[in-house]
This record gives structure tokens, C-alpha cells and sequence, in this order.
């Protein structure tokens, strides 16, 4: 197959590959490909061949089938509309992406004031997109205005409000559950 019809496969081979908790390397091991070219499938930047994606499955105990079933079924596309508030959310607090993804991403509107200090695992950015915020971070602070955006890289510890009423300001992270070099 030339690689327009190749398939896109990486979401569900890191899936099956961290559910069976094999390494990068254990797969390579089991399927004669490279840690590499795996690396390459995983992020997308690669499609495998009809053989390699074979060679991939039999590693993961499954086979190119599933792994092709999988992948239609982890492409996603979702649009959340502006009125649509979550049940398990805060008063002022509205997630603009569902689910467990790679993305995290929150509007938080009017007064709010964190109060407390968070420290992320991964990389964060916070955008005004009405009022301001004042951002204390690594023993900083920060007034941030209508279309400003800060930006802190994991482990940054940091605290927030929000000093204006009406101010909307959009926090999105890489997920926690993401370890930063798998992005």
C-alpha cells in the first residue's frame, strides 16, 4: 500500500502497547522493527506497511484488524457549544474538550480565584479571552489583560485569579495522564 492509503494507526498501537505495559523496546524486540520506526507509527509520523502492521500486531497479541478498528474508533471529532455546561463542574467552570484525551482544556468564568497553588506534570497555557487575571508564578506575578496568554511548563508551581467580574479565561494543558515525551 502506498502511504495514501496507509493507515493511521499510532493511537491504537501506544493504546494496546501501555495496556499490555510493554516498552518501545519489547515491541521492537518481538516484531524485528525498530524502536525508532515504532516511535514514528505511534506519534504519526510514520504508516506502517501491510507487513510492518502485521509484524506490530503479532508483538501486541492482536491482530492488524483490531488495531485498524481501534484507530477509526480513537478518531474523534466533537465540537462543545458555548451553552453546554458539565453536571460534575463548579459554578463558572465549563470543560471545552470531553472525555480522557491528550488535551485538557477549561473556561473558567467571572470572579474566580483558585486560591490554591497548582503544580501540573505537563505544559499549560492560560489565555484571557475577556477581563484580566493576576498569575503568581515562580515567586513572579503576572497581570494578564484581554488576549493575553502565559504560558508555564510543567512543574511550574502557580496560582491564579481572576480581578475582573466577566473575565473568561481559558486554561489548556497536556493532560496529566500524558508523560511529556510521548507528545
Amino acid at each position: 500500500m502506498d502511504d495514501k492509503e496507509s493507515p493511521r494507526v499510532g493511537v491504537a498501537v501506544k493504546r494496546r502497547r501501555r495496556a499490555l505495559q510493554l516498552t518501545l523496546a519489547v515491541v521492537a524486540s518481538r516484531s524485528g522493527l525498530s524502536v525508532p520506526f515504532l516511535s514514528q507509527i505511534e506519534n504519526e509520523r510514520a504508516r506502517p506497511s501491510t507487513r510492518s502492521l502485521q509484524l506490530v500486531a503479532e508483538a501486541l497479541d492482536t491482530t492488524a484488524g483490531e488495531l485498524l478498528a481501534a484507530a477509526e474508533s480513537a478518531r474523534t471529532v466533537e465540537v462543545v457549544r458555548a451553552g453546554e455546561a458539565a453536571d460534575d463542574m463548579p459554578a463558572g467552570v465549563r470543560p471545552l474538550v470531553r472525555g480522557r484525551h491528550q488535551l485538557h482544556a477549561l473556561e473558567f468564568t467571572g470572579e474566580q480565584d483558585a486560591g490554591r497553588e497548582f503544580q501540573h506534570r505537563n505544559d499549560e497555557l492560560l489565555h484571557v479571552a475577556e477581563g484580566s487575571v493576576e498569575v503568581e508564578a515562580e515567586g513572579r506575578a503576572y497581570r494578564l489583560a484581554r488576549g493575553d496568554t502565559l504560558h508555564l511548563s510543567g512543574g511550574v508551581r502557580h496560582r491564579w485569579r481572576c480581578t475582573e467580574p466577566g473575565t473568561r479565561l481559558l486554561v489548556v494543558a497536556v493532560a496529566d495522564h500524558i508523560e511529556a515525551g510521548d507528545v
